[in-house]
């Protein structure tokens, strides 16, 4: 078998409906440094402590389709999640669901952006 090199990074790709729209809510998440691109804007990328999502502007009948039912769209472990909570509250953003712990000792938050993706920011307990 041919050895394959190190994967470095996964970065999702959200359709969305209003490009700047999830630029502000992903930055309420902690993701700056936003770059944009096209003639009206129709594609950009938001990063967090080196962590890439890109956000394309829906066309057509290619709009935002999240997983829904209740299903992560994205999943996003920090250091604490305390502070994130706090962090979340501060900057307006409710929590959708938790926290929970879960069997697999993880102690889980849940949030919807504006589209209806729905995230799961993590840590792991002890």
């Amino acid at each position: 078998m041919t050895e394959r090199p190190n994967a470095i990074s996964i970065t999702p790709l959200f359709v969305v409906s209003n490009l700047q729209r999830s630029i502000d809510f992903y930055a309420k998440l902690g993701f700056g440094e936003p770059g944009v691109w096209g003639d009206p804007p129709c594609f950009g990328m938001v990063n967090r402590n080196n962590l890439d999502l890109m956000l394309s502007l829906g066309k057509g009948d290619a709009g935002p389709r999240p997983n829904g039912n209740g299903v992560w769209d994205m999943y996003i472990r920090v250091s604490d999640i305390d502070a994130e909570m706090a962090a979340l509250s501060d900057a307006g953003v409710p929590i959708d669901r938790g926290p929970t712990t879960t069997e697999y000792q993880m102690k889980e938050i849940e949030v919807v952006d504006p589209d209806g993706f729905r995230i799961c920011l993590a840590q792991k307990v002890s």
